[in-house]
């Protein structure tokens, strides 16, 4: 299984042809919960700053988009397994500096023996036996 991050779906958004071109070629692709809510929190944060009705009318068609899109993948959530990795890589003191949404991601990623396709290769390869590739460039 690949599990997307939130960058790969931000380019999927966008229509990157190298992630739309990998997607065709692998079923099993999907979305954690994290990257969900990071997608469907950033359209919330512009729905809300939104200071006219044209911006207000794109914020709000912006945010319907992505939720279609995000629903054309299973959103990965957690699991005994993943909650467990996700302890297990908090207390690592390895691990201090690195956002708490990647530490989630990485969880469910590793629980689910799952590849990472993310932008941020060399960020997420400090993570022992979490595949980590990089669809967009």
């Amino acid at each position: 299984m690949y599990i997307l991050d939130t960058d790969t779906f931000t380019h999927f958004q966008r229509k990157n042809q190298n992630v739309l071109k990998q997607l065709e070629q692998n079923d099993l692709v999907g979305l954690t919960l994290i990257t969900k809510g990071e997608t469907l929190r950033g359209r919330i944060d512009f729905l809300l700053k939104a200071d006219n009705s044209e911006s207000l009318e794109k914020a709000q068609r912006l945010f319907f988009e992505s939720e279609k899109l995000i629903a054309q993948f299973p959103i990965i959530d957690f699991n005994q397994e993943s909650l467990e990795k996700f302890d297990e890589l908090r207390q690592n003191s390895k691990f201090r500096k690195i956002g708490r949404a990647d530490l989630l991601i990485a969880s469910i990623c590793l629980a689910n023996r799952a590849v990472l396709i993310t932008r941020n290769v060399k960020h997420f390869k400090q993570f022992p036996n979490l595949d980590v590739e990089n669809w967009v460039d």
